[in-house]
């Protein structure tokens, strides 16, 4: 076979289309297997009753799906759940704007800073939530030293009192704002480093001082990457689990699930009570939530598009 015809022949081969399905084909294949298969029998799922991991049920309907909005569980998973991606997300926003702003600028001891901020995203949260673990106890934790440096007293972080534990919830909205914090950032410095300097130029032309430029020019500027972290966080907000295993050694609060998350809900009654229906169930509502609040963001950031 001549140089050319073989040329020609490889040539044929591609433009057929059948080299790249084969370097695709690895990647679809697993698609298919752990991604796709998952939710369609997730969905599946969640409306077979009665439904045993051998694959049987005792019938099709909405029997799970109204078990678990009646669960009194469930709804205090809801609630615990919406006041913490309510809580972290807006907070470890703001925060995240002003620190990568400062992380912008040229100042001295930057790569200390950067990193000191950074460090949580190369930690496991699991390790380093039983660090907060010991700076939230009641007898000597930094945290309650500090309170006490402005003359407060120790408070009960992790405890309950009198069959109440009012403080339970902000040590996860505390823990899951540090823990949120330097992907947040890291976004934003992207964001910050592709605004042009002209504007800034301008701007000081002009006369306008520091806070005015980052009123008016940064943070406009800036919405973008700000709407697409918010709705990065915000996901992942509504599946916390992490942030409150290594508070109370696996359970959800110091009381009897007081701090019941919606992920959580759906792991204990998949593992510990094996009613796979209704955390099937649970898992589609929590979709339905995450995908309503995305929508939300994107119908708002359109309102602010610049």
């Amino acid at each position: 076979m001549t140089a050319k015809k073989k040329k020609k022949r490889e040539g044929g081969e591609f433009n057929n289309g059948l080299e790249p399905v084969i370097y695709l084909l690895p990647f679809v294949i697993g698609l298919l297997i752990f991604t796709v298969y998952p939710i369609i029998n997730v969905v599946l799922m969640s409306f077979k009753e009665g439904y045993r991991l051998s694959g049987s049920f005792t019938g099709i309907g909405l029997k799970n799906y109204t078990q678990v909005l009646g669960d009194k569980n469930f709804a205090n998973a809801v609630r615990n759940t919406f006041i913490y991606v309510f809580s972290v997300v807006p907070i470890a926003t703001v925060l995240a704007v002003i620190i990568a702003n400062l992380l912008n600028q040229k100042i001295k001891a930057m790569a200390l800073f950067q990193t000191a901020y950074f460090l949580p995203m190369v930690t496991s949260s699991i390790a380093v939530g039983l660090s907060w673990r010991y700076m939230f106890n009641t007898q000597f934790g930094v945290i309650n030293w500090l309170l006490g440096v402005f003359g407060a007293g120790p408070i009960d972080w992790l405890g309950a009192t009198g069959g109440q534990a009012p403080y339970n919830i902000f040590v996860i909205i505390i823990f899951g704002i540090w823990n949120m914090l330097p992907f947040t950032i890291i976004l934003l410095l992207s964001g910050l480093q592709n605004i042009d300097p002209m504007y800034y130029t301008a701007a000081k032309v002009d006369g306008a001082d520091s806070g005015m430029i980052f009123r008016r020019i940064t943070v406009p500027l800036l919405l973008p990457t700000i709407f697409l972290t918010m709705i990065i966080n915000m996901i992942s907000s509504f599946k916390v689990y992490n942030e409150v295993i290594p508070f109370w050694s696996g359970k959800a609060g110091a009381l009897s699930n007081n701090l019941y998350t919606m992920v959580y809900y759906i792991k204990e009654t998949f593992y510990s009570k094996l009613r796979l229906g209704n955390a099937a169930a649970a898992s589609i509502v929590l979709f339905l939530i995450i995908f309503v609040f995305t929508m939300l963001q994107k119908w708002v950031q359109k309102k602010f598009d610049y």
